[in-house]
């Protein structure tokens, strides 16, 4: 029985792997065709932004394709913490996002949520990847979770593309998300912006909550419940990616979070920023992605946020609470 589970996870790996190879052979074509545009790296010049964002989209199909052959099948689970947990689908997704930006760019930085740093260090540019935003809803079927993939030039959110699962089992679909600074942000194609509410009775807020449950989790709990009380309503998805697209979207008013990571947020900063959101730290500085906390909101609803954000962090930082400064890269307040 052993041997036949084994041979059958092996199999599903084989038959995922060569869902992306179609990908991957197109885009290795793509790319060649397109090796005039170069890297900034020493002094060859500035990639285009609508080039970074097709590749990033390109990329996140690849992952996604990954993903899809897995939704109904047995999932191949292993533990980074007590309940913080990965899945072979995440590291074969990440495999194939992977693919697809070293045959681009090779002399660019990546960082991935699975493989960590690898590529050019030195380059302006960071590839930051997340396989499956929402590892633990994936592993249950439970939407939504998500395929991120972003770059950033000189720490800069400047393109993205998340793909968000939605639906469940045996009614799975998707949509994708994508942005490039100055470009707008878009949802299947369709332009998109943040919601024009102002008055925080009237909004529906979403947030998150990180695996380890010490001072800063029980913290973000009390916010969630005084903003429960003065909100609609405040929601948890389980993917911060996905809760980045639904602000673009309109569909939600403001979110925040403590103890988020670089991959959670880099593809979706952009998307978020591009459909109008504000974006700052939970202590008001201006956003980076190597932040450990976000706010992102309509700027009609952000400031309330940030007022009740504000004296929670400055508690946790009064206690001397760890892992609420940046550990990953610059943050903006020391760019």
């Amino acid at each position: 029985m052993q041997s036949t589970a084994s041979s059958s996870r092996n199999c599903h790996l084989l038959n995922r792997s060569r869902a992306a190879a179609k990908t991957i052979r197109c885009v290795r074509m793509t790319c060649r065709s397109h090796s005039g545009h170069g890297v900034a790296s020493g002094t060859r010049p500035a990639v285009d932004l609508s080039r970074l964002l097709e590749v990033a989209t390109i990329a996140a199909q690849a992952g996604a394709k990954v993903v899809t052959t897995a939704l109904d099948g047995t999932r191949d689970v292993s533990y980074k913490g007590v309940t913080d947990l990965v899945t072979a689908t995440d590291q074969a997704a990440e495999a194939a996002i992977l693919e697809v930006l070293r045959s681009c760019f090779p002399d660019h930085a990546v960082l991935g949520e699975e493989g960590g740093v690898s590529g050019d260090a030195s380059s302006a540019y960071l590839w930051v990847v997340d396989p499956i935003d929402g590892t633990t809803n994936f592993v249950h079927s439970y939407a939504p979770f998500a395929v991120s993939v972003g770059v950033l030039h000189h720490s800069e959110p400047v393109a993205g593309c998340i793909i968000e699962f939605v639906g469940g089992k045996h009614a799975w679909a998707t949509r994708t998300f994508t942005a490039n600074k100055g470009g707008g942000a878009f949802c299947q194609g369709q332009p998109i912006s943040v919601s024009n509410q102002t008055l925080l009775p009237r909004s529906l807020l979403v947030t998150g909550f990180g695996y380890v449950h010490d001072e800063a989790w029980a913290a973000n709990v009390e916010l969630f419940k005084g903003l429960t009380d003065v909100a609609q309503g405040v929601r948890r998805s389980g993917a911060a990616s996905v809760d980045l697209c639904h602000v673009a979207l309109g569909v939600v008013d403001g979110y925040w979070e403590i103890r988020i990571k670089p991959w959670d947020v880099a593809a979706g900063a952009i998307i978020a920023k591009e459909a109008g959101a504000v974006l700052s730290s939970m202590e008001g500085r201006p956003y980076s992605v190597f932040e450990p906390t976000v706010i992102c909101a309509p700027p009609g609803i952000h400031a309330h946020l940030l007022e009740r954000t504000r004296p929670t962090m400055a508690a946790l930082r009064a206690a001397n609470i760890g892992d609420l400064d940046c550990k990953f890269g610059p943050c903006a307040a020391d760019l």
